[in-house]
């Protein structure tokens, strides 16, 4: 005996109406079958022209009455391309087929985040357990629980917070970001901090608009082929980085990492950090005090003694960025700084006129081994 549920007594009545009551030439035919593809498909929605994954989040969430803050939706428009075999959330083509299932589920259940999200966050929780006890067995740091998350990552602590008061970041969402960026310092084995000095640098710390026309974002992603915004799916629309939220980006950050290859030997270091960013062509000279060939017009506390006609040197990089830092957020440098990164250029001109020779003519080294084997992604 054949027992027929609701939902197939649904199914067979309105796929009779549509082939029986409804004829192909009379209106409302398109929109009845339509809905019976949908019945048939389950929960399954057929990109349009003009979609995104992120609207579809959107609608959905909308229609299920489901609240998402931005970094939820980005999360779930993640989600959503892993589920529909989608390798880049960014190209999307009409016709293809967005699995909901795992997200409607998701929702029904009270879960707001996917959960890839949440194995990140408890990830981002164990980390800062472990920062935690590692603090807490440092004399010089405080045993109090919260005092020693702030004072792990000074630096990163106060850029987040300057970011809110300037309205980088919404205040909603800051422990989103902190948490993400120490997941991916974390996977590339470079201090957190570090990356906070980068962006204060490149992006006013953390700016998600910033950009000079040609780079864009907190890190500045790049226009042109194989460069930055090209290699994190953004080469057609470069310029659309910037109305990502500093999370979003921070997930491109990750990606141009992968790409653009951080030495995995050790700790990363905060000058090799940077190069990665702004020249990785020049990472291939390791000698502290050897000029560097980086190209254009950059920002004065760079070079040595911060006077753009000087050379740019491994240690020059590192002590800029940590003055700039330090001169942004009202910090005191404190002397074990930096130790170790005295410049030993010397005052004499000839010697001068001879390192700024070499740094010319390793700018045109880098130019010339950027064409062909792609180097500089920035």
């Amino acid at each position: 005996m054949k027992i027929e549920t609701q939902a197939n007594l649904a199914m067979n009545s309105l796929a009779n109406s549509a082939t029986t009551a409804i004829s192909p030439s009379k209106p409302g035919f398109a929109k009845a079958m339509a809905q019976v593809q949908r019945i048939e498909e389950g929960p399954v929605r057929v990109i349009q022209s003009g979609d995104t994954l992120t609207s579809i989040v959107r609608e959905q969430a909308q229609r299920q009455g489901v609240k998402l803050n931005l970094s939820e939706e980005y999360k779930w428009t993640q989600a959503l391309a892993a589920d529909s075999g989608i390798k880049n959330p960014n190209a999307i083509f009409p016709g293809q087929k967005i699995q909901l299932s795992n997200m409607l589920a998701q929702w029904q259940s009270g879960q707001t985040q996917p959960p890839q999200a949440a194995s990140e966050a408890q990830a981002s929780t164990k980390t800062l357990e472990t920062v935690v006890v590692t603090a807490s067995r440092t004399p010089s740091v405080a045993v109090k629980t919260s005092a020693s998350v702030v004072n792990a990552h000074p630096v990163l602590n106060q850029t987040l917070d300057r970011a809110v008061e300037r309205g980088f970041i919404p205040k909603n969402e800051k422990q989103d970001v902190f948490n993400k960026i120490l997941q991916v310092a974390q996977k590339h084995n470079f201090s957190p901090d570090d990356f906070a000095r980068l962006t204060l640098m490149e992006s006013d710390g953390m700016n998600p608009q910033a950009t000079n026309t040609r780079c864009h974002g907190i890190i500045q992603f790049c226009d042109g082929p194989d460069r930055g915004a090209a290699e994190v799916g953004f080469g057609k629309s470069p310029k659309s980085i910037l109305g990502l939220s500093v999370y979003q980006q921070l997930h491109l950050v990750d990606t141009y990492f992968d790409k653009v290859g951080l030495k995995k030997e050790g700790k990363v270091a905060l000058d090799e950090l940077y190069l990665a960013v702004l020249q990785p062509a020049a990472r291939g000279e390791k000698r502290p005090d050897e000029p560097l060939g980086i190209p254009g017009k950059q920002a004065k506390y760079l070079y040595e003694g911060k006077d753009p006609l000087a050379p740019m040197t491994r240690v020059s990089i590192a002590q800029g960025l940590m003055q700039n830092a330090a001169d942004r957020l009202g910090l005191n440098q404190s002397k074990n700084q930096t130790i170790g990164l005295t410049s030993m250029a010397s005052d004499n001109p000839a010697v001068q006129a001879a390192r700024i020779k070499l740094q010319i003519q390793k700018a045109a080294d880098y130019e010339a081994l950027e064409a062909p084997s792609k180097v500089w992604l920035r």
